[in-house]
């Protein structure tokens, strides 16, 4: 285990992907990576980490547990029952698609092993909507956070669960090119994801506290204040890639696809929780 922590610490120091002559297995890289927080955080329970930045900002967490009484991402719930329960042209509903009901956000992301793919929850609701003959709904603004934000607040307290098939070569790649995508550096400032919330998560950037790593994908869809409405996990990967000056990659395309199975994959045995509020 000492050894898994340094190397992950080797990672986060150099802050791009270093190719080791002893592979890891996705389950190492799991223990070592939430050890890291661990020993990072000692004080702070492995559960608490769904919170994001508020895990280890008090000052913060006061101020967010306030604006919970009130969520501003409840008008969001409301549309996208509504969304769930409105038939299609013809006369379906995404029930059709989805039989265990609008609780299935910790189904999400998972390796598609006919398709050969990572398949992410807004990508298959979209794939409802076009076998259905409706129009796909845009990636990372719009009435894909409502219905979003519906199936995460039924999905709340389910368990993250991501699952790599060891017997499967294509969805091993994918969580390594996930991971090799988090611990690259990239774009103008030479920044990898690594940078803020591995190596500095907790410190002060700006006037806000970098939030760890761990548990990052348990609260999405997000209201954020900066943005006054909900958005998507891919929207938030494409304003990290343009905070360092890079490109960003077409949301639910197959770099970010990626990088969500890995990240979400770090966070295995964390509930969901679901929309969130952040600034």
């Amino acid at each position: 285990m000492k050894q898994l922590f340094r190397k992950l610490t080797l990672l986060v120091m150099t802050c791009g992907f270093i190719a080791s002559a002893q592979a890891t297995t996705p389950e190492e890289d799991l223990a070592a990576f939430q050890n890291f927080f661990k020993k990072r955080f000692p004080n702070v329970e492995t559960q608490d980490y769904i919170n994001g930045a508020y895990s280890i900002d008090p000052v913060g967490r006061e101020n967010w547990e306030a604006i919970e009484e009130f969520p501003p991402y409840e008008p969001f719930i409301d549309e996208g029952q509504a969304m769930w329960e409105k038939p299609f042209a013809n006369g379906k509903t995404y029930k059709d698609c989805f039989p265990d009901g609008p609780a299935l956000a910790g189904k999400y992301p998972h390796w598609d092993k006919d398709k050969g793919m990572v398949m992410t929850l807004p990508l298959a609701l979209n794939n409802c909507r076009k076998a259905n003959g409706e129009k796909p709904m845009k990636y990372k603004k719009g009435p894909i956070n409502s219905i979003l934000s519906y199936i995460s607040y039924e999905s709340r307290g389910q368990v993250t669960n991501v699952v790599v098939p060891s017997d499967d070569p294509k969805a091993l790649q994918a969580y390594e090119d996930g991971k090799k995508f988090y611990y690259t550096r990239r774009g103008q400032l030479n920044f990898s994801c690594a940078h803020c919330h591995l190596q500095n998560a907790g410190m002060i950037l700006r006037t806000e506290i970098l939030s760890p790593a761990l548990g990052h994908t348990t609260h999405f869809p997000v209201y954020r204040s900066k943005w006054g409405t909900v958005g998507t996990l891919h929207r938030r990967f494409t304003g990290c890639n343009k905070q360092v000056r890079a490109k960003p990659f077409k949301a639910h395309g197959e770099e970010y696809r990626n990088l969500e199975y890995f990240l979400t994959y770090m966070s295995n045995g964390l509930p969901l929780n679901g929309p969130g509020a952040r600034k």
